[in-house]
């Protein structure tokens, strides 16, 4: 629907950390990303794409908590 306001959908509601928020929201500032939510849903529904349905590999999972870690998300 171009030019007018998406239409409803069925949503849940997701809790982030105040940190974890304000860090999506400095990531995303200058991209075409709107909002925290709108970036997440996106994330998400990538992650859901897998053609396997089995999520992360251990490598991709290896690689994901450097990259969380490296940006002071987890320990």
């Amino acid at each position: 629907m171009a030019g007018g306001t998406p239409p409803e959908r069925s949503a849940v509601t997701v809790r982030l950390p105040v940190e974890v928020a304000r860090g999506i929201e400095a990531r995303i500032q200058g991209t075409g990303f709107r909002s925290v939510e709108e970036f997440v849903t996106f994330v998400l529904a990538r992650l859901l794409e897998s053609p396997t349905g089995e999520g992360f590999s251990e490598e991709d999972e290896r690689k994901l908590r450097e990259r969380l870690r490296s940006l002071g998300y987890i320990d």
